[in-house]
């Protein structure tokens, strides 16, 4: 039995980059909208954090929400800075984050993406990760878009930054994990009161 949503979905962002790159890899599979809320920044383990996010947006919107979290994590910090990465750009920038790795042989990392999806105030959130493994390299490429500068993906030359936006869509952290969002929503039948 498919499930009807009264509405879109609101995929809760101010940022118009991830926006953009949302709406890109998704096309028009999900119908959603967008939506700046000023949630708390949570603290503990990345999908709990992202749980606890979509629970609170799902109240504030009362409806269905899609949340997203980034993460990049060190392994030579066993994962740090992991969920507050947004705070360790903007306090040291990416030669500071270089530099948390300069007394570390070890410079590989792994960008990972959470969606969590609440289909309302009283659904339990559905949570869907997708993981890059790359390595932190010095800066290069347009510093438009968070770390994008110093992540360079396993396989490949060239930092986030560097890269053709549909070539990083294609392999992403964030295009890995919305895959899962696509593939649920395809798979649990939901049907958009648009489509009746």
């Amino acid at each position: 039995m498919p499930m009807v949503l009264l509405r879109p979905v609101t995929f809760v962002t101010g940022n118009a980059k991830k926006l953009e790159e949302v709406r890109s890899i998704l096309g028009q599979s999900i119908p959603f909208q967008s939506l700046k809320l000023d949630l708390p920044e949570l603290q503990g383990e990345p999908e709990e954090i992202s749980k606890e996010k979509a629970r609170q947006a799902a109240v504030s919107v009362n409806g269905p929400v899609l949340v997203e979290d980034t993460c990049l994590c060190f392994n030579a910090l066993n994962g740090l800075p992991g969920p507050y990465i947004k705070w360790f750009l903007q306090k040291t920038g990416h030669e500071g984050l270089n530099n948390l790795l300069k007394a570390y042989e070890d410079k590989s990392a792994y960008a990972m993406c959470i969606f969590s999806l609440s289909l309302g105030p009283s659904n339990e959130p559905i949570t869907f990760v997708g993981k890059t493994q790359g390595k932190i390299v010095p800066p290069r490429g347009p510093n438009d878009f968070g770390w994008d500068p110093i992540f360079q993906p396993d396989g490949y030359e060239q930092t986030y930054a560097e890269m053709p936006k549909e070539e990083k869509n294609k392999i992403s952290h964030r295009s890995k994990a919305l895959a899962l969002v696509k593939s649920h929503f395809a798979s649990a039948s939901y049907i958009f009161e648009t489509d009746a």
